[in-house]
């Protein structure tokens, strides 16, 4: 079999019409090894299904550049999957031998400690960090090289937070000075995602919109597993950070906000974002973002790409394929409140203090404020 360069951990629809399609369509183009960290055996199907000789579907559906776009690719990068429950033996000379890049995209979760992390030899019941120790422990026994790894989680800091968690367990497992520093020389990418999956197709593939971007912080010595439009190399994650926080997921919430006020047809729990976006609310909440978070950016000298952003997201917002309902996103709406729009005013008015911004003032003062703040980033607000 060929080697694979990347391997990933993870099979989540997401991951399928994200990296993996920009692996099979980028330069060079990259052939992965997926591992299901599950261990899941009603999956068995699925696994193989990513490997068919023609490849998996990708639906491309939705609008960009005021054209409709409505198409089929396929992925035909996936040339081997490994289950870590039954397959660590392989998994483990995988990394060992071929490796250069790894990906994963266990969910928040993944990363969370778990009773038998500090085992000293691998299991199942351990999370993903603590996997990935074994597997990087093997591979540095071998002679291997440090590799580049690239989490996807909606974590902030992702690849600091990871990088933290696995050698907190080398240090629990006695790890020499050697290994810890070996670790310590792999390249931990810190990393921000972004594309609406709406659907899957089964057994494996996946509907999405056109917008995709794999923002990767930059670091001495990183580069992307491949050359592809939607990855892009930043100095920092910050800039895109606030403009997805406080733009996209500040004007989902203003939008529920603004229809939890109406009365009448507007408020049925099946009201889309496309079509409230068509009629008075969007001009609503368009008047809103031009006149109080357009100026908020301007003042951070960020006005220009707010500008391009906005235009950007209120494509995405129309996507007539997206059936994204309000009510959905109005769940928990006192703490997206919070996150969203309170921590724009605080970040606006530390270099303004007195700036106007009476209508999100107004959103904010209707809600009784959330029972604790949690930390937050644009990377938790998909």
């Amino acid at each position: 079999m060929t080697p694979t360069p990347v391997v990933q951990f993870g099979t989540s629809r997401f991951l399928q019409a994200h990296a993996d399609l920009f692996l099979a369509e980028g330069s060079p183009a990259r052939t992965i090894t997926v591992v299901q960290t599950s261990g899941s055996s009603a999956r068995a199907g699925r696994l193989a299904a990513f490997t068919a000789p023609e490849g998996y579907p990708v639906r491309i559906r939705g609008q960009q550049g005021g054209q409709i776009i409505d198409e089929e690719r396929r992925v035909s990068a996936v040339t081997r999957t490994l289950s870590s429950a039954i397959d660590w033996q392989e998994l483990s000379r995988v990394i060992s031998e071929e490796a250069q890049f790894i990906l994963s995209n266990t969910s928040d979760a993944g990363f969370d400690a778990q009773p038998d992390d500090t085992t000293p030899h691998p299991m199942q019941s351990q999370s993903y960090p603590a996997k990935l120790y074994h597997l990087l422990a093997a591979r540095h026994m071998s002679g291997g090289a440090p590799l580049s790894i690239f989490p996807m989680e909606l974590i902030p800091e992702n690849g600091s937070v990871l990088r933290a968690r696995v050698l907190e367990i080398a240090a629990a497992n006695g790890a020499s000075a050697d290994l810890t520093g070996w670790l310590g020389r792999c390249l931990w990418a810190n990393s921000l995602v972004d594309r609406i999956v709406s659907e899957p197709i089964e057994p494996v593939g996946a509907v999405a919109e056109p917008y995709a971007l794999w923002a990767i912080e930059a670091q001495p010595g990183l580069v992307p597993p491949t050359d592809h439009p939607s990855i892009k190399m930043v100095p920092s994650l910050e800039t895109i950070e606030r403009l997805k926080l406080h733009i996209l997921n500040l004007g989902h919430t203003a939008m529920a906000a603004f229809w939890m006020q109406e009365d009448g047809p507007v408020t049925a729990s099946d009201a889309l974002v496309r079509d409230l976006l068509a009629g008075p609310m969007g001009t609503r909440v368009t008047q809103l973002m031009q006149d109080e978070v357009l100026p908020g950016f301007a003042v951070h000298g960020m006005g220009a790409a707010a500008q391009a952003y906005l235009t950007t997201t209120l494509e995405r917002f129309a996507n007539p394929f997206l059936d994204h309902r309000i009510a959905d996103i109005a769940q928990n709406h006192a703490q997206k409140l919070d996150r969203r729009i309170g921590t724009f005013l605080t970040w606006v008015r530390a270099v303004a203090p007195n700036y106007s911004a009476p209508v999100l003032d107004g959103l904010m003062g209707a809600s009784a404020p959330a029972a604790s703040t949690p930390k937050s980033s644009a990377q938790k607000e998909m």
